[in-house]
Order: structure tokens, then sequence, then C-alpha cells
């Protein structure tokens, strides 16, 4: 089981919030549970950028943002990640309307947090979507690909 959970805590993990307080926050929370490779950014549009420049194995995402939200960053995002993979895109926000949740899991985020989050659940949610992403690829290597996913249309 251990060698299991350092795979996980070697993940890349890239987070976009434009709030350095939010940033700052999942970083150390992040690092104190191990994680080391965390690529971060408080500006919408260098996430596309350090998403092409780095192969990332999770993204946490804060929707609200200036400039470019979060909605569009999904939308460039779900254009860019192959159909065929599975790349998780935890979602973190504010904003808990229904509306939002079903737009932004139509879009390919695979979960969602609402701000302010509890610590231990996000460690989980994060921990738990890593062991999805690596049990995915490890599935992938073997030939073995999971079925294209047909989302419904929320619009």
């Amino acid at each position: 089981m251990t060698n299991s959970v350092d795979n996980l805590r070697r993940s890349t993990i890239l987070i976009v919030d434009d709030e350095p307080a939010n940033v700052a926050l999942l970083e150390r929370l992040l690092k104190r549970e191990g994680f080391t490779e965390l690529l971060t950014t408080t500006q919408p549009r260098e996430a596309l950028r350090l998403f092409r420049e780095h192969p990332v194995d999770l993204i946490l995402l804060d929707l609200m943002m200036p400039d470019l939200d979060g909605f569009a960053i999904l939308e460039t995002f779900a254009r860019l990640i192959p159909e065929d993979s599975y790349l998780p895109i935890l979602v973190l926000t504010a904003d808990a309307t229904l509306p939002t949740r079903r737009r932004a899991l139509s879009l390919g985020a695979k979960d969602f947090l609402t701000k302010p989050f509890d610590a231990i659940e996000a460690v989980l949610r994060i921990f738990n979507l890593l062991e999805t992403r690596i049990l995915t690829l490890e599935l992938a290597r073997h030939g073995l690909a999971l079925p294209k996913s047909e989302r419904p249309r929320t619009d």
C-alpha cells in the first residue's frame, strides 16, 4: 500500500486560482501530504501554457477568475485532452449552484468542491482522482482502454 501512495505523491498537479492565498493554501496542504510536483499559477492564461509544457496528472481549477474563467479553460482542456484518456480536473469554487456544477461537470470536470472546502475532504478527493488516473494509465499500458463516455448536454 505504501508504494502505491508514494506513486500517487509523485503525480504532477497543476493548481489554477487567481487568488494567491488559495494557491498558497493548496500548496501547503499538498506539500504536507508529501506531494512535490506542483505547478501553480494565479494567471488563467498561464494555465494553458503550463498544461502544454508539462505532463500533468491532476488539475485543481477555480471557476471564477478574471479575463479567462474556469469554464473557458475547461473548454480548452477538453479540446487538448485526448478523448480516450483520463485526466481528472477537480473544480474548486465558491459558486455551489446546480447550473454551475452541471456546466463544470459537462465540460470535463471529474469532481467538484465548494469553497471554503474541508482540507481532509480535499486531500481524500485528490488521492481518489489520482488513484483512478494511475489505474487508467496502467490499463492503457496493457492495451485495455476504458469505453468513451457520452456526456449529456446541459444547454
